[in-house]
C-alpha cells in the first residue's frame, strides 16, 4: 500500500494477523495455548485475512492506473509487485541453502525438508501451483507463490471488471459467488478445512479471496463518505457469519472468507478515527514490517529448535527469547534487506522495444 493510500488500520492489522502465524507455528511447544485444539491451532487462518486484504490493495493501489494504462500498464504493475515479494522471498533462500548444507553435514534427517531440485521452482515463485507434493524449504512462502497466481491474473480482472459500474447489491452478491466458488472447490476434493491440500488448493483459496477482497475495495470507496452505518453493518454481518460458523450451520471454506472480507471492510472504514487501537505507533510499525515477520520467523524457528529445545517443551523464557528474536530479526530484514531491495528494483526502468527504422 502506497503511503497516499495507506490505510493505517489496515497496516496493524495485517502486523497482529503476522504474529498469529509465528505463534500458530510454536502452539505444539506451549502447553495450554495450542495443541490440536487450543486457540493457536487456527492462526493457520490468518493467512486467509492476507489474501483478502491483498486483493484489497491491489485494487485500491492499482485498479485505476492499470484501468487508464490498458496492456501497456501491466509490465510496470507486475515489477513493483515482483519488487514488493522478490527480493526478501530470494534472501530467506540464500539463508535456508546454507543451513540445509548444515543439516546434511550433520547427518539429520531434517535435511530431506530442503529438496535441491525444488530450488528453481522456489527461486521462481512456482512450488505451490500444484507443481511439488509437499511444503518444504521456507515453508510460509506458499503464500507467496500463491499471491504471484493473482498478481499475473489481476490486470485481466481489471480490463474485464469495472466494480464501479455496478451497484452495490451486486458487489455483495458476488462476494457470496467469491466465498461459495471457494467452498464448491474445496467440498469437490472432500476438504473441510481452509489449511487442508495446500498444494492443490492454496492457489485457488489465493484467487477467490483475492477477488473477494477487491469487491470489499469497490464496497469502501463508495462507503467511506459515511462509513457509521456501513461499519456497523460489517461488524454485525462479521459476528453473525463467525457464530454461524462456530455453530455448524456454515462450512469453514465459505464462512471465513466472508468473516475476513467483512473485517476488511469495517477496518478500512474505521480507519483513521480517533482512538483507533490499530493505528498505534507500535501496532502499526508490526505491520510494516510484517511480510518480513511472516516470511523471516519459519528458518529462525528452525534453527532455534535445534539449538534450545529439547523434549518438545519451549518455556516462558524460551518462549519470550524466541519472540524478542522475530521481532528483531523482522525489523533487520525489513530495514536492510527488504526495503532498499524493494527500492532499488522499482528505479530500474523497464526495457523499451526498439523500433525498427525502414530502409
Amino acid at each position: 500500500m502506497t503511503a497516499r493510500h495507506e490505510l493505517k488500520a489496515l497496516t496493524g492489522a495485517r502486523g497482529i494477523a503476522a504474529w498469529l502465524v509465528v505463534l500458530f507455528h510454536l502452539r505444539f511447544m506451549m502447553p495450554g495455548l495450542g495443541g490440536a485444539w487450543g486457540p493457536l491451532s487456527y492462526g493457520y487462518l490468518a493467512v486467509d485475512f492476507f489474501f483478502v486484504l491483498s486483493g484489497f490493495v491491489i485494487w485500491l493501489t492499482y485498479a485505476e492506473r492499470l484501468r487508464e494504462q490498458g496492456l501497456a500498464g501491466i509490465p510496470d504493475f507486475l515489477k513493483r509487485r515482483v519488487a514488493r515479494v522478490w527480493p526478501l522471498h530470494l534472501f530467506m533462500l540464500g539463508c535456508a541453502i546454507p543451513f540445509a548444507l548444515l543439516l546434511a553435514i550433520s547427518g539429520r534427517p531434517d535435511w530431506a525438508q530442503y529438496p535441491p531440485a525444488e530450488l528453481p521452482l522456489h527461486f521462481l515463485l512456482l512450488q505451490n501451483w500444484g507443481l511439488t507434493d509437499r511444503l518444504t524449504w521456507n515453508v510460509p512462502a506458499w503464500s507467496i507463490s500463491c499471491e504471484l497466481a493473482a498478481y499475473l491474473l489481476f490486470p485481466f480482472l481489471v480490463m474485464a471488471a469495472d466494480w464501479r459500474k455496478l451497484p452495490a447489491w451486486a458487489l455483495l452478491g458476488l462476494a457470496l459467488v467469491c466465498a461459495a466458488l471457494v467452498w464448491a472447490v474445496f467440498a469437490l476434493t472432500g476438504a473441510t478445512v481452509l489449511g487442508q491440500a495446500i498444494l492443490t488448493l492454496g492457489v485457488p483459496r489465493c484467487l477467490g479471496e483475492f477477488a473477494l477482497g477487491t469487491l470489499i475495495c469497490a464496497l469502501w470507496l463508495r462507503w467511506r463518505g459515511k462509513p457509521t452505518i456501513p461499519a456497523l453493518a460489517a461488524a454485525v454481518t462479521g459476528a453473525a457469519l463467525l457464530a454461524a460458523h462456530v455453530a455448524g450451520l456454515l462450512p469453514q471454506p465459505f464462512a471465513i472468507p466472508l468473516v475476513f472480507a467483512a473485517l476488511v471492510l469495517l477496518l478500512a472504514l474505521t480507519s483513521g478515527m480517533r482512538f483507533n487501537p490499530f493505528e498505534t505507533l507500535p501496532v502499526h510499525y508490526l505491520g510494516e514490517i510484517s511480510y518480513a515477520t511472516y516470511l523471516g520467523h519459519w528458518l529462525l524457528w528452525m534453527a532455534f529448535k535445534l539449538v534450545f529445545i529439547r523434549d518438545h517443551d519451549m518455556g516462558w523464557p524460551l518462549f519470550i527469547l524466541f519472540l524478542a528474536m522475530v521481532l528483531a530479526s523482522s525489523a533487520f530484514l525489513y530495514h536492510v534487506v527488504e526495503r532498499p531491495a524493494q527500492r532499488w528494483l522499482n528505479r530500474l526502468p523497464l526495457p523499451r522495444p526498439q523500433r525498427q527504422v525502414s530502409a
